[in-house]
C-alpha cells in the first residue's frame, strides 16, 4: 500500500510524503520548505529516498537542495525542464515509471500552467499528484504554455478511473468554487461541494484531495466541451480549447 501524509506549508500549499508501506521507501512531491518536510520525515522514523518534483515554481522546488544535502534523497523531475529543477538527477517524461518500493508511478506530460510540468499517477494507490495543473475545482494559471495544450493534459487527467484521488499542491477550494458558481450556477453537484467545503475549512480541515469524479461534475475547467459552460461565456460552439482559454481569463480578474 501506499501511505499518503499531507502536509500544509505557508499559507496554502501541500507537500506529501508517499511511503510504501512494504518497503518504507518513501517519496515527497515537491518542496516548497524543507522544515515541515523534514519535522514530519522525523516525527515517524522515515528516511526521506526520493523527491518528485511536478514543475519549477518556487513553492515546488524550493527545498530540494536542503532536502537532498540533509536526506541524500534523488531528484526526479521533468525532462522538459532540466535547468530549471534544482539538483536534479532524473529526467523524465511522459509515460516514464518511477519506483516507488513496491509502488509505481507513470509520469504524465501535462504542459500549460508551465512548459515543463509532469504528474505522478500511482495506479495502485489510486492517486495521482497534479501540482498547479488540476485543483479542487479549479486550475492553475496560463503561464507558460497554451490553452490547446492545457485542454490535452486534461484529457490525459480526465482519462483516468474515476475514483483516482486528485492531489492538487494548494487549498485554493473555496475561491474556486465561487468563480465556479458565478459560471455555472444551476450545478447541484457544486452547490453541495460548495456546503461540504466550507465546513471543512470552519474546522481547518483539507478539501485535498477530492476524486476525479467530483471534478468531473464539479470542475468548469473540466467540462469547457459542455454546451452549458461554453453558453456562458458567450461561446456557443466554440472549440474546447477556446472556451478554456476565455474561461481561465475570467478567473484570473475574478
Amino acid at each position: 500500500m501506499l501511505e499518503i501524509l499531507q502536509i500544509p506549508v505557508w499559507r496554502d500549499n501541500y507537500a506529501y510524503l508517499a511511503r510504501c508501506t512494504a518497503t518504507d521507501t518513501v517519496a515527497c512531491v515537491d518542496s516548497p520548505e524543507a522544515g515541515p518536510i523534514l519535522e514530519a520525515l522525523a516525527e515517524r522514523g522515515w528516511s526521506l529516498d526520493l523527491l518528485l518534483n511536478t514543475h519549477h515554481h518556487p513553492d515546488h522546488i524550493g527545498a530540494n537542495k536542503v532536502l537532498k544535502e540533509k536526506t541524500g534523497c534523488r531528484i526526479v523531475g521533468s525532462c522538459h525542464d532540466p535547468e530549471r529543477i534544482p539538483g536534479i538527477d532524473r529526467q523524465v517524461d511522459e509515460g516514464d515509471v518511477v519506483q516507488v518500493g513496491e509502488q509505481h508511478a507513470r509520469v504524465l506530460f501535462i504542459p500549460g500552467h508551465t512548459r515543463g510540468h509532469i504528474a505522478y499517477h500511482f495506479e495502485q494507490a489510486q492517486a495521482v499528484f497534479s501540482g498547479d495543473t488540476l485543483f479542487v475545482a479549479g486550475c492553475g494559471r496560463l503561464f507558460e504554455g497554451t490553452a490547446e495544450q492545457l485542454w490535452s493534459s486534461f484529457q490525459k487527467l480526465m482519462a483516468l478511473p474515476p475514483e483516482t484521488k486528485i492531489y492538487g499542491a494548494h487549498e485554493y477550494t473555496l475561491s474556486n468554487i465561487r468563480f465556479a458558481l458565478s459560471v455555472d450556477p444551476d450545478n447541484l453537484a457544486l452547490r453541495v461541494l460548495e456546503v461540504q467545503a466550507q465546513a471543512l475549512r470552519e474546522t481547518k480541515q483539507p478539501t485535498v484531495p477530492s476524486t476525479l469524479a467530483q471534478e468531473l461534475q464539479t470542475n468548469p475547467f473540466l467540462r469547457v466541451d459542455r454546451s452549458e459552460i461554453a453558453q456562458a461565456m458567450d461561446m456557443p460552439g466554440a472549440p474546447p480549447a477556446q472556451v478554456l482559454a476565455e474561461l481561465r481569463a475570467r478567473k484570473d480578474t475574478f
